[in-house]
């Protein structure tokens, strides 16, 4: 049996812990797809990295530093979205918190 990949031309993701591991995989691969995606992560310079590797091959993409655990925060980084790719069409919230801030 064959898996079909669905085509994510037009389409913006925002992946929440993409600087790193099923994140970052995740939000190439739907660069891969066509989408254009906002990497946001913990750590800025990993999400920078990850947002480079996404321009480098020819994607659109931006990398921010985010902390999910601040709701102002997360509506400030869907904002700067947006406004520099377009609506949001996907979203996978991967970062994960653990124990108290």
């Amino acid at each position: 049996m064959s898996q079909l990949s669905p085509d994510l031309h037009g389409k913006v993701a925002f992946v929440t812990g993409a600087g790193s591991g099923i994140g970052r995989g995740l939000a190439l691969r739907m660069a891969s797809l066509g989408a254009a995606v906002a990497v946001a992560d913990l750590d800025s310079t990993s999400a920078s990295a990850v947002a480079h590797e996404i321009t480098s091959a020819g994607g659109y993409a931006l990398g921010r530093q985010l902390d999910v655990r601040d709701p102002a925060a997360v509506e400030a980084a869907v904002a700067t979205a947006e406004s520099a790719l377009g609506p949001v069409h996907l979203l996978f919230a991967n970062a994960g918190v653990l124990g108290p801030a």
